[in-house]
């Protein structure tokens, strides 16, 4: 049975083939470590072998987790966000990856203000339009994106997006490409506190295709520690 590094190892190796297929230096690309479900101990064997990013879905077991956790390593809520949990988020996480509206972004402001934090941001665009998923639509993003200087403590860093659930990989080629176009229109609009830097999209069944259509952040579950 492959341990952890072996699959992170695996992951690794793919990625880096993924980027010289597209002709990209495979250091632009960091993977976000999935831990839902995932207990203390096993978080800290990925840090031994050198992952530093995880990403949790829900606020009250990062809460639970993440003292058990020495060091430093950056915490990401790949998760949707309830405005209610927003003073929680802003205390955990460095990188929030599912602002998906106007109100959850007056909060987390409210919220970082309160705190003294200031935190970072993604704007979460249901790039396919399925209605089961979260997120901006495409066409609403540059609209949302203009009312964000006015929110002094948060800072967006890009876009995040999920293509639709389908066994071949290849099926999400299409959705990662319309978010990389989407991002390159936004970058266009040079806001303050708005920048197009990071592409988070991909994750373990389908981050080959995103690598090579420009994500720089993969978020990996099952592919490090298998079904849980």
């Amino acid at each position: 049975m492959s341990s952890i590094s072996d699959n992170l190892q695996c992951i690794l190796d793919n990625i880096a083939a993924s980027a010289a297929r597209a002709g990209r230096d495979p250091s632009e690309v960091r993977v976000v470590a999935v831990t839902k479900n995932v207990d203390a101990a096993r978080i800290c064997s990925l840090m031994s072998v050198g992952v530093r990013d995880f990403g949790e879905n829900r606020v009250q077991e990062a809460a639970e987790k993440m003292p058990l956790v020495p060091g430093s390593p950056t915490w990401h809520l790949v998760g949707h966000l309830q405005r209610n949990k927003a003073r929680h988020a802003v205390e955990l996480f460095s990188v929030i990856h599912s602002l998906d509206s106007l109100e959850l972004a007056a909060e987390l402001d409210r919220r970082c203000a309160a705190s003294g934090v200031s935190v970072d941001a993604l704007l979460q665009v249901n790039i396919s339009g399925e209605s089961t998923k979260h997120g901006v639509a495409p066409d609403a993003t540059a609209s949302m994106l203009r009312e964000m200087p006015r929110f002094e403590h948060l800072r967006i860093l890009g876009l995040m997006t999920m293509a639709p659930y389908s066994d071949d990989p290849e099926d999400a080629r299409v959705w990662f490409r319309a978010a990389r176009r989407l991002a390159g229109e936004l970058s266009a609009l040079q806001l303050s506190n708005v920048a197009m830097d990071e592409l988070s999209m991909g994750m373990s069944g389908d981050y080959q295709v995103a690598v090579e259509e420009g994500s720089t952040i993969v978020r990996i579950g099952t592919a490090i520690f298998g079904r849980r």
